[in-house]
């Protein structure tokens, strides 16, 4: 073999065998004199007003989120000096829309389903009084939700949260307890009056004069492989009629 064929090789690899060439042995040929610089990509190729518009949003996305994190964290933690100052906008920050629930992480979860049911004592057009059937209205927003990615708030925790606010402030004889108790008292027939009339075609024949409302609670089943045992029958917690006022009756309260 002469020069000519062995320098043809080139250099070998480490533990490789002749005629083996690097990587580093083709270094990228340089672009021509005059020759266009690679186009831009992402934000790069926005001009600079846009760069600096783009930059801003982030920073106000970036504080936001900062922010956010920071009042939920004050919402859930012990009372402390930065709460008791600022309690109020904490509360009006995270109410109603970023509420967190940690019954499902709680020592005992929730292990019952609540729904909510209504009927009505009805005016008909003939002056006579008429008495729907019971509707469950937590069953028409469970299936307004079910399937659906991007279900409403008031779906989801109108009628729930109302229920949880009277439950907790009238006593086991469904007496109110305090100026809160009154309240909740209207704002659950408010809500049980509004969905008669825009849902329920019995009601819409004539004018609501009453209401009443229940409670039906029926406890979750273990498991097959579990041996407890609980009754599928539901309890009713059933509240005294309720009269409507003139503008509840009209349906003019929304």
């Amino acid at each position: 073999m002469d020069a000519y064929d062995e320098d043809s090789r080139g250099p070998q690899a480490p533990g490789g065998s002749a005629g083996t060439r690097l990587p580093e042995d083709f270094p990228e040929p340089l672009p021509p004199p005059g020759a266009a610089p690679p186009p831009r990509t992402g934000v790069a190729a926005l001009s600079l007003r846009y760069q600096i518009g783009a930059a801003l949003a982030l920073g106000v996305v970036a504080v936001g989120a900062c922010v956010h994190l920071v009042m939920v964290f004050l919402s859930l933690a012990p009372a402390n000096t930065v709460t008791k100052q600022h309690g109020e906008a904490v509360q009006d920050w995270v109410y109603p829309e970023f509420e967190q629930n940690w019954k499902l992480f709680a020592p005992n979860p929730l292990q019952q389903n609540i729904a909510v049911q209504v009927r009505a004592e009805v005016r008909t057009k003939d002056g006579g009084l008429r008495t729907t059937g019971w509707t469950d209205l937590s069953a028409q927003d469970g299936a307004a939700i079910d399937g659906n990615l991007v279900p409403s708030h008031t779906q989801q925790n109108e009628l729930r949260r109302a229920w949880d606010f009277f439950a907790a402030t009238h006593a086991g004889d469904n007496r109110p307890v305090g100026m809160r108790g009154s309240l909740s008292e209207q704002y659950v027939r408010r809500i049980v009056v509004m969905r008669l009339y825009r849902d329920d075609p019995t009601s819409r024949e004539g004018v609501i004069q009453r209401v009443q409302v229940r409670s039906s609670t029926t406890n979750v089943q273990p498991p097959a492989w579990s041996r407890e045992r609980v009754s599928d029958k539901p309890v009713y917690r059933v509240l005294p009629w309720w009269s409507l006022t003139s503008d509840e009756a009209a349906g003019g309260v929304r």
